[in-house]
């Protein structure tokens, strides 16, 4: 495989994004790049998934959108990765605890978008989840007040850290989560694909 595990140094705090990127775009940048800011991170990586591989339709092959991803990428702190395909992990708490396992030394934090935090109770083991890793997320246009009176955020309202001291998350004990209002890029994986311009698939995820 010409992907490999990504390096981390010992003590680090690194911010995780999952994703299809089907394809990567500009907004994921976006996001990352406040990530790292508001969150004081050290480094991003994203996890692009490798996909169902029971679903008659799915994302491109995953090579083909980590290619797109590298080449998209000029940013030295943040890096895409296929560690799913290397842990054999799907759902996020599997490649949690994978990561948890490979790199020892490393403080990692979820981010999301504010429409994944609004549906985060589906979401395998997700109470988990939070319980073992703090979560940062990012708003996204008309998703705040669905993400905001979500059962997640209900459930774990206790655990919020606010906005004003979003740099604190890096070093919080789970729970903790942080819920940042950020300037959005509103490209679109799903919207670029409509386009015609993506000549990666026919997949139907959202990225």
């Amino acid at each position: 495989m010409r992907h490999h595990l990504p390096h981390a140094a010992p003590n680090q705090t690194i911010g995780l994004l999952g994703g299809s990127f089907d394809p990567p775009h500009e907004g994921h940048l976006h996001i990352s790049e406040e990530a790292l800011k508001r969150f004081n991170l050290d480094r991003i990586w994203w996890l692009v998934t490798p996909g169902n591989p029971l679903k008659s339709h799915g994302p491109a092959p995953l090579d083909h959108r980590l290619d797109a991803c590298e080449k998209l990428l000029q940013h030295p702190r943040i890096e895409a990765t296929d560690f799913e395909r290397h842990s054999g992990t799907r759902y996020t708490a599997q490649t949690l605890q994978a990561l948890f396992k490979t790199y020892p030394r490393t403080r990692f934090i979820w981010l999301m978008g504010a429409d994944n935090l609004a549906d985060f109770h589906r979401w395998d083991s997700w109470k988990w989840i939070m319980e073992n890793v703090p979560v940062g997320v990012l708003a996204r246009p008309g998703q705040r007040t669905a993400a905001r009176i979500s059962p997640a955020a209900k459930r774990f309202e206790f655990a919020r850290i606010s906005g004003k001291e979003s740099h604190q998350l890096a070093h919080a004990d789970s729970p903790a989560w942080c819920f940042i209002n950020v300037p959005m890029n509103k490209a679109s994986s799903t919207a670029i694909r409509a386009t015609g311009a993506w000549k990666g698939g026919t997949g139907t995820q959202s990225g």
